[in-house]
């Protein structure tokens, strides 16, 4: 290795430490503000906390606080984004399947239509959907306001479009005799789907779920739209936002719940990223 060589290759770790620094240092005042009483922050926001035990204190105060549901929420958000990321593999998985096996026009006008509302922003169909979402549920008699199902239904709307694009590149790359055996052996499309396509999906299925959790986990502003700040159903991020009051903020409560919002996203993330980065390359070199 020559000497630019060598030079180029230290400012290149250079910059990524430095970037790494950079992301690190918001989630690094998280951790230190949630052991710090609210005049602790205000006063000195950056010193090291002087009593870790505030830390499991406020989380205490953040669970035992009467006018904040912050359980209920944690478990509306986890059953939300659970339910939501079942239907979104299962749709797309097998709508993605469908349209890669179609050998006709209306399939691939059909694949470019999902991709196409991919580049739509949600603040141009946030105020229709609400709308509609009330006529719908009516017309059905079925809550879709304020509702589990009606944000799982949501969330499958907007989370199909990319995961369709996603595993239709992969199925591409599985041969189609695989199939045509099942076919042969008497296997009609449904269990030629879940017994022979389907767990060939699983790395790609694992880059899906979380893509698409992380993003349901944190999403804000589907869910303020369609559950409302004081409902009865409600995500972490509106119920964080709950412990910002008009005239008095908690910070302290503010960043605990925060960092209590961040650790499962951060260990789901730590646990699956070798599932995510083999699925990327499987689904580049299949």
């Amino acid at each position: 290795m020559t000497r630019v060589h060598r030079g180029a290759r230290v400012l290149a770790e250079l910059a990524v430490v430095a970037l790494f620094a950079l992301f690190m240092i918001p989630f690094a005042m998280v951790v230190l503000n949630s052991a710090k009483t609210a005049q602790g922050i205000i006063f000195d926001p950056l010193s090291w906390p002087t009593d870790w035990g505030r830390l499991p204190r406020n989380i205490g105060l953040i669970f035992s606080n009467s006018t904040v549901r912050y359980a209920g929420a944690f478990l509306d958000s986890a059953l939300i984004t659970f339910f939501s990321l079942v239907v979104i593999v299962l749709f797309s998985s097998m709508c993605a399947w469908a349209l890669v096996r179609t050998r006709k026009a209306w399939a691939t006008i059909l694949f470019f239509v999902f991709v196409a509302a991919m580049v739509i922003p949600f603040q141009v169909l946030m105020f229709p959907l609400v709308r509609w979402m009330r006529i719908l549920g009516d017309f059905l008699h079925v809550r879709l306001l304020q509702s589990i199902p009606g944000m799982v239904f949501a969330y499958l709307g907007f989370g199909c479009p990319l995961s369709i694009f996603i595993f239709h590149g992969f199925i591409k790359n599985i041969p189609y005799e695989l199939e045509e055996s099942a076919t042969i052996d008497g296997c009609g499309q449904a269990r030629t789907f879940f017994e022979i396509v389907f767990p060939l999906l699983q790395p790609i299925i694992i880059t899906v779920l979380i893509l698409n959790g992380i993003w349901i986990w944190n999403d804000y502003l589907l869910p303020l739209l369609m559950l409302g700040s004081s409902g009865a159903v409600q995500t972490i991020p509106i119920a964080v936002t709950a412990f910002a009051g008009a005239y008095l903020k908690q910070w302290d409560l503010i960043l605990t719940s925060t960092l209590i919002a961040m650790l499962p996203v951060i260990v789901l993330y730590l646990f699956a990223q070798r599932y995510i980065i083999r699925g990327m390359i499987e689904g580049a070199i299949k």
